[in-house]
């Protein structure tokens, strides 16, 4: 049997028998890293949940915009979601290949396209809206129920204070 060596500690640190771990020391101090890694175990629940669709939480995010604006235009849907235009036009293909959104050139501007979802789409994020809620509710179930609240709070006063420096920055702001 051999023995986990532990790392040298610091001056200061606790004598207890728990290892010293400087790497994640010093990542779990970085909030960026943090936002990175629950964004990693956000997608994991959500495919979890969602798995028998085979959609992405971006694609249900495009889903449940144009579910609330018919008909789109493709820019603007960007700017709602905050995803770049190429990426919104390759979520918006792939969803129209499967049938979830119809596409057609914007009437007012010729070099524009809009998009809308189609009862297809509708029924797929029905049958997905119990399994993106359990996915949303397990993320933040390890906080304290008060303690949501202030982390959702403290979540949006983030992004709001931080989209400009976004590529994308998000419409509504």
């Amino acid at each position: 049997m051999t023995k986990t060596r532990k790392a040298a500690r610091p001056q200061g640190a606790d004598e207890d028998d728990t290892i010293f771990q400087p790497a994640k020391q010093t990542l779990w101090a970085r909030p960026g890293y943090l936002v990175r890694r629950l964004n990693q175990i956000h997608y994991a629940l959500f495919y979890e949940e969602c798995k028998t669709q085979n959609i992405t939480p971006v694609q249900y995010g495009v889903l449940t915009a144009l579910s609330l604006t018919p008909w789109m235009d493709q820019t603007a849907l960007g700017l709602e979601l905050g995803l770049d235009r190429t990426t919104t036009a390759d979520v918006i293909k792939r969803l129209q290949e499967r049938g979830y959104v119809e596409r057609r050139v914007n009437p007012q501007d010729k070099r524009s396209r809009q998009a809308v979802i189609t009862q297809e789409g509708l029924r797929v994020m029905g049958l997905l809206q119990s399994g993106m809620a359990r996915a949303q509710e397990r993320l933040i179930e390890p906080l304290p129920p008060g303690d949501r609240e202030t982390f959702m709070r403290l979540l949006s006063t983030l992004v709001e204070a931080n989209n400009q420096y976004s590529r994308t920055t998000l419409k509504s702001f």
